[in-house]
């Protein structure tokens, strides 16, 4: 195998100009995303963007590599489809909240369980933002836009929640306003043998802007970001003053460290197979208004599917032999059963 040449984000960036709002949390990502590359010892040329419809969906477009612009929701099938023929290629699949979640909501999940080796980053401002500024499934329940004057009624999903309960192996949670921590989770991602989810609050500065302020801002997150550790207690707050701890229905809750003791805190076990913890993680805060987790909720190891079906292909293949596929094509379309 021949080395990998050095790169530079240069060298990961199209020659398209950048097409999103100015100021639109989309560009702290793709900045993170092509800073990142250079990093991991991967080709341009074994590298592949896919995405769907919606403002996040232009990412592929700047990314000096190839890509697939697919159609609304799709992004995850398509992106199957094309791990499986070449298992070797680096295919990330991109797309926001409405474009996931909703119409690409079936497909999402069956990529998650199935394990196929995918990097998915889904971009979630609980908002449509190409179309304008309607709510998604994402958006708090009462949400005004115009799509809803009178109030959204629908329960929003959890991303993180919903990946945990397709059995995914990895799922992972960072935010639009620290590269560093977005490019720890997107490597961690690129280096897990199956799919990888991790979802990522992005601001949209005209349709929704300052969504996750309360949280985001760098005076709130010492107070507001519960940073997850493999192996530590749950601590967080300026001086670790507060913790997470299972309260006696197995629920995760915040309390006061002093009061407790550090040995009732829950130690965070991402490794952890049974995935009760994480999801109890997952339902520690219902919106950004209040201390929410970030950080690699799961990483577990289970049979890559494309390396799994190809066993069982070979296996078939040694049991019957070859088969004649011109044969097949132009067969009877009828047969007979002994």
């Amino acid at each position: 195998m021949t080395d990998v040449p050095v790169t530079t984000r240069q060298d990961w960036s199209s020659d398209q100009e950048v097409r999103w709002c100015p100021g639109c949390g989309d560009y702290s990502i793709l900045a993170a995303v092509q800073l990142l590359l250079p990093e991991l010892g991967v080709r341009r040329e074994n590298t592949v963007f896919i995405s769907g419809i919606g403002c996040a969906a232009r990412f592929p477009y700047y990314m000096n590599t190839y890509g697939v612009h697919g159609i609304h929701g799709r992004a995850p099938a398509i992106a199957t489809g094309l791990a499986m023929a070449r298992p070797d290629l680096d295919v990330w699949v991109v797309g926001g909240d409405g474009d996931m979640l909703s119409i690409g909501g079936n497909h999402l999940i069956h990529a998650l369980r199935r394990n196929v080796n995918l990097n998915i980053l889904l971009f979630n401002n609980q908002i449509y933002g190409l179309t304008k500024g309607q709510y998604s499934p994402t958006s708090e329940v009462g949400k005004i836009t115009k799509s809803t004057p009178m109030g959204s009624l629908d329960q929003p999903f959890n991303p993180v929640s919903v990946a945990l309960g397709a059995e995914a192996t990895f799922v992972a949670r960072t935010h639009d306003m620290d590269r560093a921590h977005m490019q720890e989770m997107f490597r961690a991602a690129h280096e897990h043998p199956g799919a990888a989810l991790v979802e990522v609050y992005q601001n949209c500065n005209v349709f929704n802007d300052g969504a996750f302020s309360t949280l985001t801002r760098k005076d709130a997150r010492a107070a507001m970001i519960i940073d997850l550790q493999h192996g530590q207690p749950i601590r967080f707050g300026a001086d670790g003053e507060r913790g997470i701890m299972l309260d006696d229905h197995g629920l995760a809750t915040i309390v006061d460290v002093a009061e407790v003791g550090e040995d009732r805190l829950l130690v965070h076990d991402a490794e952890a197979t049974d995935p009760a913890l994480a999801f109890a993680l997952s339902r520690l805060s219902s919106s950004p208004e209040a201390p929410t987790p970030m950080g690699i909720f799961r990483r577990v190891q289970r049979s890559e599917y494309v390396e799994a079906t190809s066993r069982q292909l070979a296996a078939a293949q040694e049991q019957k032999g070859p088969g004649d596929l011109e044969a097949l094509l132009h067969s009877l379309p009828t047969w007979e059963v002994d």
